[in-house]
């Protein structure tokens, strides 16, 4: 199975970038053997990645700096980069490639700090791999001197250096940089491309599968997660049942008390294994001695990771809480639907009941200016307001429509 396989109804894109992955393949050969060069390359030196949430941008990325590691002796008969299954494909797409450096915003922003030795390691060769890929997940949270930092390194390039910069959209990116960039964008895969991915890839039954894929109108990863984990689907049902408990302010307000508090539950249960994973592993590579004292002068460093970890889970919070406020904004968009006797698909099949109550008791005004009170708490969160402030505000403008 190559690597293209995990990209979920992006056939063209997965042409463009086998096809780089070939004429990239041949620049180390010449290099190797002190051939000229090929003529009119399809490979470049920095890639920008855009597209819809849920499209698969990251995996497709990802996918990408596998097939320029792939080492599979299929290719001296003319195989196509990516095999999958070689030693360079599989350290790639788990993460563990020497040379593919990963870089993600552990907080709202990617700070100089996280990207200083990044950069750094772009100007070297690579250790063991073809080629040096450094894989920016976040590009859009560079802020002013992270950003300064990207464009000076994809100015001036090493020969066998390349970005993989991944944004939801070319505007998110400064000019400067996108400028340097070959740009390629991803579409929104279709829900029968998603389910189909759950039912071959997850073993998802494929009632379950369709139900996923239609409730996240597409979202891959979103859909993979209520497919296969059940606190996800209850989690999701509860949300769904929040229009139906906001007819008076105490039920806004607790409404609002629950949502948060479920965030931060999930934020904290994703947080709690890997962040005492990762201090022991700083522990020991500080040579804690038994007993798990620290040696003198490290203290600091043990402080800076809580802080990065303080900062991601609190990212991981707002991540939970915008989920809820996707789901959400599917529903008034069914109820919407419903209101304007529109064809389009259902998406919340599942709640039909809860649908037509709220389409009955509303009118597409009322709809609209709930779906707009969500956005305005979205963009809220976006500015750091304190989301039990910002939710409690969008659950009173829900129960006033």
């Amino acid at each position: 199975m190559s690597v293209w396989d995990d990209l979920v109804g992006q056939e063209k894109v997965s042409e463009q970038l086998s096809a780089a992955a070939r004429d990239a393949d041949a620049l180390v050969t010449a290099a190797a053997t002190h051939a000229p060069p090929p003529e009119a390359s399809k490979m470049t030196h920095a890639w920008l990645f855009t597209g819809p949430p849920g499209a698969g941008i990251t995996q497709t990325a990802r996918a990408f700096a596998a097939a320029l590691q792939c080492v599979s002796p299929d290719r001296a008969l003319g195989g196509v980069p990516g095999c999958g299954f070689c030693d360079g494909c599989h350290t790639a797409l788990v993460g563990t490639h020497a040379d593919i450096n990963t870089v993600a915003a552990v907080g709202t922003q990617i700070l100089a700090d996280d990207m200083r030795d990044t950069v750094r390691k772009s100007f070297t060769a690579p250790a063991t791999g073809r080629w040096q890929v450094i894989l920016v997940e976040d590009a859009e949270r560079l802020n002013e001197k992270s950003a300064n930092a990207v464009l000076k390194a994809v100015e001036e390039p090493a020969p066998r250096t390349v970005w993989l910069l991944c944004a939801p959209s070319v505007e998110d990116v400064l000019p400067t940089i996108r400028s340097r960039c070959r740009h390629v964008n991803l579409r929104t895969p279709s829900v029968d491309a998603v389910a189909d991915m759950l039912v071959r890839r997850e073993g998802v039954d494929p009632a379950v599968a369709a139900a996923a894929a239609r409730a996240t109108q597409g979202h891959i990863d979103r859909a993979r997660r209520l497919a296969t984990d059940p606190a996800a689907r209850e989690r999701r049902s509860s949300v769904l049942k929040l229009p139906l408990r906001v007819d008076e302010i105490g039920g806004c307000l607790r409404a609002a008390q629950e949502l948060v508090d479920a965030a931060a539950d999930d934020a904290k249960a994703l947080a709690e294994e890997r962040d005492a994973k990762e201090a022991e592993e700083l522990k020991a590579a500080l040579g804690a001695v038994q007993g798990g004292r620290l040696p003198r002068g490290t203290a600091g460093v043990m402080k800076d990771l809580e802080d990065k970890q303080k900062r991601r889970r609190t990212r991981t919070q707002r991540d939970s809480l915008d989920i809820a406020l996707t789901d959400l904004t599917g529903l008034y968009r069914d109820v919407l639907a419903l209101q304007l006797g529109s064809r389009v698909a259902i998406a919340n099949a599942d709640v039909e009941d809860t649908l037509e109550r709220l389409a009955r008791g509303g009118s597409p005004e009322s709809t609209l200016r709930r779906i707009e009170a969500i956005a305005a708490c979205r963009d809220a969160l976006d500015r750091n307001v304190a989301p039990l402030l910002a939710v409690e505000a969008m659950t009173m403008a829900l129960r006033a429509g």
